[in-house]
């Protein structure tokens, strides 16, 4: 069951499942505020959580509405891509044998397609690879910190993801990881995968989560301040 509600101003999406405990979520590109909430609970209890939200719900909608955003990528020469971080300019090369993306010199990066692809096949070139890259880098940073935090993960991937960074589900010990990650700095990363093997212990952002994260990596909040700083990729935002 889905309708709509107004609080304070704010145009507040609820939704009803089968959950024990209420969800406010606000998500990109505009701050879209969403409640995922019990069978049980009422409009009037909804409104009573945002409201005791609305302070943080506001900082968010603020936050994303500051955050800049790529236009969409059109694979050109000398358009920027990047890569762990750096930015580097885009050097399409046709020829004959297999596609693949190599960086060459510092600031360049070299993506081979066949003669006459089309920007949606150039694009899968450079996607996949990123997620090949990505995927390289995930496991030693899983390793260390499952020691370190004394958890351990079944089974982990890589996805595209328009609202989160990583994502995690306790039972199954499985984690997700956005793969727009592959081009942020390895720290980033690295506090992603420290972020969801907690939430293995603690499934809410509550102070008990707070507090193992400052146990565990003390500088989270600089990298997570410097992932949310970073552009977010063009997509077409349909709900």
């Amino acid at each position: 069951m889905k309708h709509h509600i107004s609080v304070s101003g704010l145009d507040v999406e609820v939704i009803r499942k089968d959950i024990k405990n209420l969800h406010i979520g606000v998500y990109p590109p505009d701050g879209r505020v969403r409640v995922a909430a019990p069978l049980s609970l009422d409009d009037d209890a909804v409104r009573l959580a945002v409201i005791s939200k609305l302070g943080w719900i506001k900082k968010q909608k603020k936050n994303f509405k500051e955050q800049p955003r790529q236009s969409k990528r059109e694979f050109v020469q000398r358009e920027s891509h990047y890569f762990l971080g750096r930015r580097y300019l885009l050097n399409i090369k046709e020829e004959r044998g297999p596609a693949r993306v190599e960086i060459r010199r510092s600031n360049r990066l070299d993506l081979y397609v066949p003669q006459g692809s089309s920007t949606e096949q150039s694009e899968r070139v450079l996607t996949e690879w990123y997620r090949r890259e990505l995927k390289a880098r995930i496991p030693p940073l899983i390793e260390k910190w499952q020691a370190v935090i004394g958890v351990q993960i079944a089974e982990w991937g890589v996805k595209r993801m328009k609202t989160k960074w990583g994502s995690c589900n306790r039972e199954a010990r499985r984690i997700w990881f956005n793969l727009e990650l592959a081009k942020k700095p390895i720290h980033c990363l690295e506090y992603i995968v420290v972020h969801e093997i907690v939430h293995i212990l603690e499934r809410h952002h509550n102070e008990r989560f707070t507090a193992l994260m400052d146990v565990f990596m003390p500088t989270w909040r600089l990298h997570r301040d410097e992932l949310n700083r970073t552009p977010l990729k063009h997509e077409k935002w349909i709900y």
